[in-house]
């Protein structure tokens, strides 16, 4: 019992609320940045007393809206019959 106690100790925990400090770190950013994030509203978070939390799911969710955003605005691949011919250098 207490092998498996101390086993866990170092798996970190991943909550569904998070502190800024948790979120940061799962987000693979400075809490500074994301301070910035929360008080701009360009992040999901919400305040508890004076301090920011973040639900882990509306990170992930929003995470998905971001990568499908940079997704959409990526050009096009262009077919081989499109291309304009490159000019042979002499």
């Amino acid at each position: 019992m207490r092998q498996a106690a101390k086993s866990n100790l170092l798996v970190p925990e991943i909550r569904e609320v998070m502190d800024i400090r948790q979120a940061s770190d799962y987000l693979g950013i400075s809490p500074d940045t994301l301070y910035k994030y929360a008080s701009e509203a360009f992040v999901p978070a919400f305040k508890l007393g004076n301090r920011w939390r973040f639900k882990r799911s509306r990170l992930d969710e929003w995470m998905d809206r971001q990568s499908d955003q940079m997704t959409a605005m990526a050009e096009p691949e262009v077919s081989a019959k499109t291309r304009k011919p490159v000019k042979a250098a002499y």
